[in-house]
């Protein structure tokens, strides 16, 4: 795939308001490496998407870079949002989160196959309030 294809699936994917399930391929595995779950097939990774953006949070994404090249593509940029919902039990704190994030792409035949999320996730949770005393 070209580096143009590639480029206009993933500004397709970045664009979308709901996550785009067109876009990934039938075997798409979205892995978040600070916890090491991986999330298979179109339906679990927008579940997965759903509930860190919308359900634990009222969050987006802000790009501070793109890099894209053949069939791999690096967004770097942060997680912003509210803690509005139930994040690994721990209940909706209302705190506001702004944590540094990078996921790599890997396409395959105009798809998004894998994605590798590095979420700063201790950072998140010292935001909202794990480990911190009333």
């Amino acid at each position: 795939m070209s580096t143009g294809n590639t480029r206009q699936t993933m500004a397709r994917y970045f664009e979308s308001a709901e996550p785009d399930v067109s876009l990934f391929a039938p075997d798409v595995a979205f892995t978040m490496m600070a916890t090491g779950d991986t999330y298979r097939g179109p339906d679990q990774v927008r579940q997965m998407l759903d509930y860190y953006y919308r359900d634990a949070f009222d969050a987006r994404a802000e790009a501070r870079n793109v890099l894209i090249d053949g069939d791999h593509a690096v967004w770097e940029g942060h997680f912003i949002g509210e803690h509005t919902g139930e994040l690994f039990g721990l209940a909706a704190t209302g705190k506001k989160v702004c944590v540094p994030l990078v996921v790599l792409y890997d396409l395959k035949d105009g798809l998004i196959h894998k994605a590798r999320f590095y979420l700063e996730l201790p950072m998140l949770l010292q935001q909202i309030g794990v480990g911190q005393e009333a």
